[in-house]
């Protein structure tokens, strides 16, 4: 962690202690003192929906300053003045009834559901000291009545909606600390008044539409560490007075329309910076020499501007870079003397990143290039005009996960010490003038995913080494003078999935039929080389196949039957080759292919005129002169009739008129059913549409890679219609559960559609969010449909309460008060379900390994949760069933029947469960007991109509919790 972040954490740690001394805890007034409070406290609760019961603490039973989320002061005991709700779910506006408070001097309703605009009647609460809202959806402007609220130290209301300026008299505000205004639609000018804070700290506006320059006045923030106003519409230069605040630790500008020149002595007069982010902007002028001393800095982000001239050739000094990036701008270097530079940042041994492309960089790469340290892992001097060879001793950056030495003058060979680079993912030489062979120690590279060899002049063989890089995804040995047949070992490598491009060679020999292997590869492209034979039968294997190029070799013979298979196709092209036959009718029926090229070769007959082919701009056929036929737009002969027939017998005149009545009939009845199908086909599509401008559509070979292949280790549940597996995203590593369909399952399809139509429309913090889809074939040629859903880390209820042998002795037992929270939860998300979502739906698949279950089996669903007992276990039976055993059970021996775990209570010191409820405590424990029990035998009664409504469930359950918290507070000592 960067020394700013760790200064910055404690800042704001600090500052929360220090006014946490006014608000501690203290004895409980009377009932009376706090009663315009209490009253406030109600009315805010009121007038918010509290889906998980955040505020179920909230009643008379309970003083107010023992209120989940409240606090009361020392001075004022009897007064409010800490209000902290954070991630509890409230949906709603936010009650200005909360401005009653009047004692109120931190107020946290951070990431919650709130909505609506900002109460204009939080200016009353003259106290307020702390305002946190972030991360919520709170529309409209920023109420400029808060500047009335003079004793503010912090306000955030990051990660919004709101629109409109920010108050031109904000810098009212005289004692602030930390402002954070970002994530919103914010527009308008930053106000000068800002510079009236002196006492910030921390000013936050990124990620906003705000325009203008950057007041003058900004300077006056002797104390300000962290300015972060990037992503906006700012313009002009940074005022001069900005370099002069010492006390910066984090300048972030980046990604706005600011100008000019960096003053040269910006890092002496800004000697504490550790992070300075100005890409994408338009800079111009020298880097500033005074960089050598700014020994703090840690990230350095330049790119995107104009900058030019020469790097500051001293950076030794910063011995604590890590990141910096300078790509994209006019930056020099000719010779030696230009590249010093490069070697003073090899002192910097924590160096992580070095972005240096697309400037004017030329000359020769200097041998200090392999002197830097271990730590380094990426390079990238990609689109310079860099000369020379690539030096040996490059593999000695053991540790670099990325090379990029692309668009370059490059020559020489590719040195064989770049096996060195074991852990290197990315290798990028393309577009360079580099000869020889491709080194046989590329086979070490066995974490290579991506390889860039295009546009040289490497000759020679593939190395058959390059099958022991069994992680490629893609791969461009394109433009070329490679030579000889395609190694075999290639055809092995079966994590290729984005492409492989082998075209603009001197390849030859067959395509063999292990290039079926090759079944996760989404483009193949081996155009323009001298490959002959067949085209293999089994590139119909390759059932993830986008684009394949096979034009301009000499392939022969026809058009394999089983490129039928390749569904997903949208490309395809094998001009000129020497492929004879017809044009296959299949090729119509590829509904994906945008693209056909067939010119060129020796076809013959009938040319379909549906699909694709039916668009004479997304298809060509010329030079194959034996075809006829096809859309008019070809410009083809007709195709040729025999007109030399028989007569018809008698026989056929009499038989004829019978057999056309019959097919009339048939045809009817089929055109009839085609219609139905049609309808159904739309319907089917209109769906595919709504749901696909929703969700983000991912491929199979995502999913295969997420899952490992949908290994059973990674198989976390099954059920009536598929498989869930749990997945880690390549993008950005996130973990995720996939639901694959099983398509062979009678209804599996239209419960797809009927999980996606509702799961798109419903919004509810219980239920888990859809976050993309899957809609293609698998590497057989079958349909494949996923959802890709939130992975919830805790797993099921059903391996909470039934835990498997291997994990009974380690997991802890769920509970009363967990098992009650779980059960409120359930009853909140279906009463949202049945009576307050856009549409009624309603669950069936009754067991409590899934989150959604119809009200009829809740009942059940509870008792499961209070015994411990499966409702299927070899027990009931013979009539009797857990409703019945529990029902039958006298109320004064219930603690026979339940779960021994709810005899436990958790410990809130150590969060273990090793307190076991007192004799004393026991008649209020059992009547919680007794509570939750009716209310499981209520909801499971044989008649629907008895059973109880599952909002009367939510209430009942949320106060018997309650109840239940009040004993424990007695057994632990807890606050709530």
């Amino acid at each position: 962690m960067k020394l700013s972040s760790v200064f910055f954490s404690s800042s704001l740690l600090l500052h929360d202690l220090i006014l946490l001394l006014c608000v501690v805890s203290v004895p409980l007034p009377s009932m009376a003192d706090g009663t315009v409070d209490r009253l406030a406290l109600e009315s805010f609760k009121s007038m918010v929906s509290d889906p998980l019961g955040a505020l179920a603490s909230w009643n008379r039973s309970n003083h107010v300053c023992r209120w989940q989320g409240v606090l009361c002061g020392r001075r004022h005991p009897d007064r409010v003045t800490a209000l902290r709700l954070l991630s509890s779910g409230l949906v709603g506006r936010i009650p200005p009834h909360v401005a009653n408070l009047t004692f109120l001097q931190v107020l946290r309703l951070r990431d919650n559901n709130f909505h609506g605009q900002i109460p204009p009647e939080l200016a009353r609460l003259s106290r307020l000291q702390a305002l946190d809202l972030s991360l919520n959806y709170l529309e409209g402007p920023v109420p400029a009545a808060l500047t009335r609220c003079s004793n503010l130290r912090q306000v955030s209301m990051r990660s919004n909606l709101l629109t409109g300026e920010i108050p031109g008299d904000v810098g009212l505000l005289s004692k602030m600390l930390i402002f954070n205004l970002a994530q919103n639609n914010l527009t308008g000018s930053i106000p000068p008044s800002l510079g009236n804070m002196t006492s910030l700290v921390a000013l936050f506006l990124q990620f906003n539409t705000l325009q203008g320059s950057i007041p003058e006045s900004i300077g006056n923030l002797k104390s300000l560490q962290l300015l972060q106003i990037a992503y906006n519409r700012l313009s002009g230069p940074i005022p001069s007075s900005v370099y002069n605040l010492s006390s910066m630790s984090i300048l972030s500008v980046g990604s706005n329309l600011l100008e000019g020149t960096l003053p040269a002595n910006m890092f002496d007069t800004l000697p504490s910076l550790e992070m300075l982010l100005m890409n994408n902007n338009r800079f111009h002028g020298h880097i500033p020499a005074s960089l050598s001393n700014a020994s703090y800095m840690g990230d350095i982000e330049l790119s995107v501007n104009d900058f030019t001239g020469t790097v500051p050739s001293d950076l030794e000094n910063l011995r604590r870079l890590y990141f910096i990036n300078l790509s994209d701008n006019q930056l020099e270097a000719t010779d030696s003397g230009d590249w010093e530079f490069l070697a003073s940042l090899t002192n910097c041994s924590v160096l992580h990143v070095l972005v240096l492309d697309t400037n004017n960089f030329g000359g020769m790469l200097p041998a200090s290039l392999a002197n830097f340290s271990s730590s380094l892992n990426t390079i990238t001097l990609g689109s310079n005009h860099i000369s020379g060879s690539i030096p040996a001793g490059i593999g000695n950056l053991f540790n670099l996960t990325m090379l990029s030495l692309s668009d370059n003058h490059l020559t020489g060979q590719i040195p064989p010490t770049i096996g060195g680079l074991r852990n290197l993912h990315e290798l990028g030489l393309s577009g360079n003038r580099l000869t020889g062979q491709i080194p046989y120690s590329i086979g070490n590279l066995t974490e290579l995913n991506r390889i860039y060899l295009q546009d040289n002049d490497l000759g020679g063989r593939i190395p058959e080494s390059i099958g022991n890089c069994r992680r490629v995804e893609e791969m461009d040995l394109s433009h070329n003078k490679l030579s000889g047949q395609i190694p075999m070992q290639l055809y092995s490598i079966s994590s290729l999935s984005t492409y492989l491009n082998l075209s603009n060679n001197l390849l030859n020999g067959t395509l063999p039929l292990q290039v079926g292997n090759l079944r996760n590869l989404g483009g193949l492209v081996l155009a323009h080389n001298k490959l002959s034979g067949d085209i293999p039968t089994t590139l119909g294997q390759c059932q993830s196949l986008e684009y394949l190029y096979l034009n301009d070799n000499s392939f022969r013979g026809s058009i394999p039957q089983s490129l039928s298979n390749l569904r997903g196709l949208s490309e395809l092209d094998l001009s000129s080759n020497n492929i004879s036959g017809n044009i296959p009718e299949f090729l119509a029926d590829l509904l994906d292919l945008q693209h056909l090229n067939l010119s060129y070769n020796d076809l013959e007959g009938d040319v379909p005129n549906e699909g694709v082919l039916r668009n004479i701009t997304a298809s060509s056929v010329i030079g194959n002169n034996k075809l006829c036929g096809g859309n008019q737009g070809l410009h083809l002969p007709p195709c040729h009739i025999d007109s030399g027939r028989k007569h018809k017998s008698l026989a056929l005149e009499v038989v004829i008129p019978v057999i056309s009545v019959l097919l009339c009939a048939v045809i009817l009845l089929v055109a009839l059913a085609v219609l139905h199908r049609t309808k159904n086909l739309k319907k089917k599509k209109s769906f595919q549409y709504s749901i696909e401008e929703q969700f983000k559509r991912i491929s199979y070979n995502e999913l295969l890679r997420a899952t490992d292949e949908f290994s059973a280790s990674n198989l976390i549940g099954m059920g009536g219609f598929g498989s869930v597996y749990r997945g880690v995203m390549d993008a950005d590593g996130t973990t995720v559960a996939v639901k694959v369909l099983n398509l062979e399952r009678h209804g599996a399809s239209k419960s797809f559609i009927s999980e996606c139509e509702a799961l798109r429309s419903i919004r509810h913090r219980n239920l888990v969010k859809i976050l993309t889809i899957c809609l293609s074939v698998d590497n057989r040629g079958n349909d494949f449909k996923a959802l890709v859903l939130s992975y919830m880390s805790n797993g099921s209820l059903e391996n909470w309460l039934h835990p498997k042998e291997s994990e009974a002795s380690t997991r802890r037992k769920l509970t009363l008060s967990q098992r009650l929270s779980i059960a409120i939860d359930v009853s909140s998300a279906l009463d949202y379900l049945h009576h307050h979502g856009p549409m009624p739906i309603v669950h069936c698949d009754l067991k409590p390994s899934n989150v959604l279950l119809d009200q009829e089996i809740y009942g059940i669903l509870l008792l499961e949760l209070l015994t411990g007992k499966r409702p299927t276990e070899d027990m009931f039976k013979d009539g009797l069933s857990l409703h019945k055993y529990v029902e039958m059970t006298p109320m004064e021996h219930l603690f026979m029947v339940l779960d021994p775990g709810l005899l436990l209570v958790e410990n809130g010191q150590q969060g273990e469960q090793n307190v076991v409820y007192r004799d004393v405590d026991r008649l209020e424990v059992q009547k919680c007991f007794v509570s939750a029990v009716n209310v499981g035998l209520a909801c499971s009664k044989e008649n629907p109509r008895e059973r109880m409504q599952i909002g009367d469930v939510t209430k009942e359950l949320s106060e018997t919790r309650d109840k239940l918290l009040n004993v424990h507070r007695n057994i632990t000592g807890g606050h709530g």
